[in-house]
């Protein structure tokens, strides 16, 4: 008999996960319809702007991600334990960013004045309000639910726009954690929708090469989504890409204690590319064996990389490929 998947998942064995969802039918409503020539590319961009906020607000840290035409894949790692030290004003300011909470707690956050037992039932709230900011099936409902509504309205249609509830695989040590990463960020290039990771639009790797995945980039999705009536509010600062190891030498288990992915991010980025460059069976693109390395590519060396990502205010300019400008 098949079981509850929180009774499944052990964080603290397998904390990273590779997910996905793919809308109904496999039809194309997230990209161009081949059919009608019908343009839904802007929902590529309501799934982005909501991944990066929900990253933001839960304790889930974005390893890689890719928005395909008719599905999306993530790379993520668990990490309850960071929600559970956050303090109860801190829990209840993250969840009522996306849901105004019950009445006492609207007047909890108002500073009205409450007795004893109206402060015992928000603290009771507050806790069940942080177990779910550290679940990954809360974190997919908050993910999957509005993207639908938002998508039927527009198509001014009801029933099931994702075919399923999410899929998720668990990874079980380092390689198989750079295995999905790279296998998330190539995604476009199999699917011939991009040449290089630079021009695959909607995926971690582009936002690594671009540097708008940094702590203080301008908060578009924040702003988007605020605009588009998604959030009440957010105070919560914009959370970047699980940042990279200074080593290059994975385990056959995790590095539990340490909160980046086991690579320099040079290596992961000539990674990327070279695996990029090889033919899968049964997929449509790869990288053009006659371009040069990444790096190259933008116009680096391996330690104008290091400057450049790790000193991102003084390096990157005007919003486009500003690793081009270096030191």
């Amino acid at each position: 008999m098949p079981r509850a998947r929180k009774h499944l998942v052990c964080v603290a064995e397998t904390p990273y996960y590779h997910v996905y969802s793919r809308c109904v039918r496999r039809a194309f409503l997230c990209g161009v319809d081949r059919e009608t020539g019908n343009s839904y590319e802007h929902r590529r961009a309501w799934i982005e702007d909501r991944i990066r906020v929900l990253s933001s607000l839960f304790s889930i840290h974005l390893c890689a991600y890719a928005v395909m035409s008719n599905h999306y894949h993530l790379v993520v790692k668990l990490n309850p334990a960071e929600s559970d030290a956050w303090p109860d004003n801190e829990v209840l300011e993250r969840w009522t960013s996306l849901f105004r909470g019950p009445l006492l707690v609207q007047r909890y956050r108002a500073g009205e004045s409450l007795n004893e037992v109206e402060c015992d039932t928000v603290r009771s709230i507050a806790t069940v309000y942080r177990q779910r900011l550290g679940s990954l099936s809360w974190f997919m409902k908050c993910l999957n639910e509005p993207i639908a509504r938002q998508a039927n309205a527009e198509d001014r249609c009801t029933g099931h726009f994702w075919e399923a509830r999410f899929q998720s695989q668990a990874l079980c040590s380092d390689q198989s954690l750079l295995v999905a990463m790279a296998y998330v960020d190539l995604n476009p290039i199999r699917a011939h929708m991009a040449p290089t990771p630079e021009q695959s639009e909607y995926t971690s790797i582009r936002m690594r090469l671009r540097g708008d995945d940094r702590p203080d980039e301008p908060c578009g999705p924040v702003a988007r989504m605020l605009k588009r009536g998604e959030l009440h509010h957010f105070e919560t600062p914009i959370r970047p890409l699980l940042g990279f190891s200074d080593t290059s030498k994975p385990n056959n288990g995790f590095r539990s204690s340490t909160n980046t992915v086991p690579m320099r991010e040079q290596d992961y980025l000539l990674l990327v590319d070279a695996t990029g460059r090889l033919i899968a069976p049964g997929k449509r693109g790869s990288i053009d064996p006659s371009l040069a390395p990444v790096l190259d590519r933008l116009g680096l060396s391996p330690s104008q990389w290091t400057q450049a990502s790790a000193n991102f205010r003084q390096y990157f300019r005007n919003g486009n490929l500003r690793l081009t400008q270096t030191a």
